[in-house]
């Protein structure tokens, strides 16, 4: 088969023939794969740079997509920490690890949406509580995942709706979607604290994509200007674009009523997480949310690796 292959983490995967898969183990079946995203997980995974990263080459990426069954049914899979991802004609799939699509699916809409809609559907739905009118801030809402975000938040009854992210233009756009105010991190970090302060500080919960320099500046605003600080504020980390690192001061923790949770692989059970994904499925094949899918085929993955940045909004999914 074709599949896209990294043999050197400091060079991006290349289009090669490669030993078609075989299933071995007792759940395990081989999949035609349709589609799969390009997600910043995938490019991460393919740089070695992950958590869950190991040392092992080759190496096909990819972690989730569409593929097609012997029996001609289409699913949608994630796939466990694995050498042989999604980025190939075929790839091993765990049939416990399948959620069974209506065969009137979009393969490309379900491989573009269900990874980045995931992080928020999870975060919101099952890491903590969260109820119908409670406020949220999303940290990084100009990229995919932040835009799917908002329409999640939205979708499950979210009372108001604050974004951050870079430009004040693109930021407007989500309005569109459910956004009510807006915060430009690419003003000055003094005039960014006090939109913080004046914008998002009585939220319930922060969705957020970026960590590092953002985070550690958005805190302290947030914190300090509650009106009640003993009312929790739930802060969610979903990704690290801005970095994998803080400096938290240990007053943020004595200051201010504030919960600290991840949302990824590993803080949520792999039962957890595929057992909310068919309601996901349903909504996005419903159309309840957009996003912008971008389709190339996989034989271009070396170009594409190197093109195109996915903080538009857009979301490659890469089609055998």
């Amino acid at each position: 088969m074709h599949a896209a292959v990294v043999r050197d983490w400091a060079t991006p995967p290349r289009y090669e023939v490669f030993a078609d898969p075989t299933a071995l183990g007792e759940h395990e079946e081989v999949v035609e794969v349709l589609a799969s995203g390009l997600h910043p997980r995938v490019r991460s995974q393919a740089a070695g740079s992950h958590y869950t990263s190991t040392d092992t080459l080759p190496l096909i990426p990819g972690i989730d997509g569409v593929g097609r069954r012997a029996d001609g049914t289409l699913v949608y899979f994630v796939l466990p920490d694995t050498n042989l991802g999604a980025l190939a004609e075929q790839t091993v799939v765990d049939a416990r690890r399948l959620v069974t699509l209506p065969a009137s699916s979009d393969p490309v809409l379900l491989a573009a949406a269900m990874n980045p809609a995931m992080s928020s559907w999870i975060a919101l739905r099952d890491r903590l509580s969260f109820t119908a009118g409670e406020s949220v801030l999303i940290m990084g809402a100009t990229g995919s995942a932040g835009q799917l975000a908002v329409q999640v938040a939205k979708h499950l009854g979210a009372g108001e709706i604050v974004v951050a992210g870079r430009g004040q233009a693109r930021l407007d756009l989500l309005r569109a979607l459910g956004a009510d105010r807006t915060i430009d991190l690419a003003g000055p970090l003094e005039q960014v604290a006090a939109d913080y302060a004046a914008r998002a500080a009585e939220v319930d919960v922060v969705l957020d994509y970026l960590w590092g320099p953002p985070t550690e500046l958005a805190l302290p605003a947030l914190l300090q200007a509650r009106r009640d600080r003993g009312r929790l504020l739930s802060w969610i980390e979903i990704g690290s674009v801005a970095g994998p690192d803080i400096a938290l001061p240990s007053a943020a923790l004595r200051q201010a009523n504030v919960h600290f949770l991840g949302s990824g692989q590993g803080s949520a059970s792999t039962a957890g997480i595929l057992a909310s994904l068919p309601a996901l499925v349903e909504e996005l094949s419903r159309g309840s949310f957009v996003i912008d899918a971008v389709t190339r085929p996989l034989r271009d993955v070396e170009a594409v690796w190197g093109e195109r940045s996915q903080s538009s909004g857009e979301r490659i999914v890469l089609v055998p």
